[in-house]
């Protein structure tokens, strides 16, 4: 639902110019079990003016039902729509909801607070600018807490806004504020988080969600609406660097030939001198074309058509950058692996991986380390099973052009593709484009075995692995 405006009754084509050009703020929620989470974006929604009498007539019946606030109207139950969430009381899956205010539009995850869900509350941060995360103000900073601004750190997400909930619990007491306040700012450092605002809050009462609470008059700083709609992401956003991973080539007919895609990051303009990747042909940008019209240039974000002065060899999977940029193709990555399959990852494994719009086979070679994310500590490991976090070297069979996710999260992601059921299995930040890779990988295997290996395993799923030495006698 959009922000109710005057405009809608007295020009609609007014107000819906003004609502496309609204920034755009993708956030989620997240924190520990019952801490409120889902409550909270009910209440946003709710004090926003954001909900139809529908639904609101709909959450009314399901309190009697469902709620966990005894006669009190459960806002959660906005949110918590899956059957199992609602018996229960609890969040399992990421649940996405949009609504704007005058000043943004706005895209909420409300994910899960359960260890067993780390997968999902991974990709709810995937893509978000901000992350809210929920602290009750009655335990103060727990394991996950900390688990989850980790995980929120090595997603990227770079503004945090940590909400000291059930504050009226507390009878909104100055010092149990500063307390967890000063708890959660020394974790903080230890991730090198930069941008971390707190704001103390009751999410079932609203107090300073979108309105100022007149409970915690020694509070001076925004309300969480307030630093949702003033927060700087627009700078977040790599200008510099230009990527185009081609996803589409449009041929309608003999005079025209663009190339489709998002630009991922950075900025371009007709008469820019570009390179294709991986063929190393440089031409020049001459048109960018919208359904609108040319524009005369394209930033980060936007999907455009690119057409170029030369016809060179550009294909679905290729990327556009800058002729004189410093980025290289490589076939062997480091990087952060979260796994998302109940099927367990072995060294060796081979699966397909998917860079921007290139897919390439390749295999997991090594596994540095776990990490956990309760503690952060690195320990040995020897497989990837369900949410885990790890370390990992992989050997592709292609050369692709990547990032490190630190510097460009759009080109530095990946996710993990299961060869036989197309499912995806984990997701990929990358942290070296250049990793060692030991062709004997553990000592056991060759090159060429492995490649056997894979091979086999393609064509034949049920072969046992035990079984590659007599194959290969």
């Amino acid at each position: 639902m959009s922000h109710q405006s005057d405009l809608i009754e007295t020009d609609i084509d007014a107000y819906l110019k003004q609502h496309e050009h609204k920034e755009l703020l993708r956030f989620l929620t997240c924190g520990s079990v019952d801490d409120g989470k889902s409550t909270l974006i009910g209440r946003l929604l709710h004090d926003s003016k954001m909900i139809y009498e529908d639904q609101l007539d709909a959450v009314r019946s399901d309190t009697t039902r469902h709620g966990t606030t005894g006669k009190e109207f459960d806002l959660a139950l906005l949110v918590d729509g899956l059957q199992a969430e609602r018996e229960q009381g609890i969040t399992i899956d990421v649940a996405y909801r949009y609504f704007s205010t005058a000043k943004r539009k706005f895209i909420i995850a409300d994910t899960p607070g359960h260890e067993q869900y780390t997968r999902n509350m991974a990709t709810g941060a995937s893509t978000c600018d901000l992350a809210v995360i929920l602290i009750d103000a009655r335990y103060g900073v727990v394991t996950q807490t900390r688990r989850h601004s980790y995980i929120a750190s090595l997603l990227g997400v770079k503004h945090i806004v940590v909400a000291v909930n059930k504050m009226d619990l507390k009878d909104f007491d100055e010092q149990v504020f500063i307390d967890i306040k000063s708890d959660y700012l020394a974790f903080a450092q230890k991730l090198g988080m930069s941008d971390v605002q707190f704001v103390p809050i009751s999410a079932l009462d609203g107090d300073n969600v979108v309105n100022r609470s007149e409970r915690s008059p020694w509070y001076k700083g925004q309300t969480l609406m307030e630093i949702l709609e003033t927060v700087p992401v627009t700078a977040d956003k790599n200008f510099d660097d230009f990527r185009f991973p081609v996803q589409y080539v449009n041929r309608p007919n003999l005079d025209f030939r663009g190339f489709c895609g998002n630009v991922e990051s950075g900025v371009v303009k007709p008469g820019d001198s570009v390179r294709a990747l991986p063929s190393n042909k440089v031409s020049k940008v001459k048109d960018i074309v919208t359904f609108e019209g040319n524009l005369e240039q394209a930033f980060a974000g936007q999907a455009v058509t690119i057409t170029l002065e030369d016809e060179i060899d550009l294909s679905r999977g290729d990327t556009l950058v800058l002729e004189n940029d410093d980025i290289e193709m490589t076939d062997s990555l480091k990087a952060h692996i979260v796994w998302m399959n109940e099927k367990v990852c072995a060294p060796n494994d081979s699966y397909m991986f998917k860079f921007a719009s290139k897919v390439v086979n390749g295999r997991f070679a090594s596994f540095d380390y776990q990490i956990d994310v309760n503690t952060q500590e690195h320990k040995d490991i020897a497989e990837l099973k369900l949410n885990d976090i790890a370390v990992a070297r992989l050997s592709l069979d292609q050369n692709v052009v990547v990032d490190c996710y630190k510097r460009n999260r759009a080109t530095g992601a990946f996710v993990v593709i299961d060869r036989l059921t197309n499912l995806t299995v984990g997701a990929g930040m990358v942290i070296d484009t250049k990793a060692e890779i030991d062709v004997k990988v553990g000592g056991q295997y060759s090159e060429f075995e492995l490649e056997l290996n894979a091979l086999v395993r393609k064509h034949f799923p049920h072969w046992e692995a035990k079984n590659l030495q007599d194959l290969l006698k």
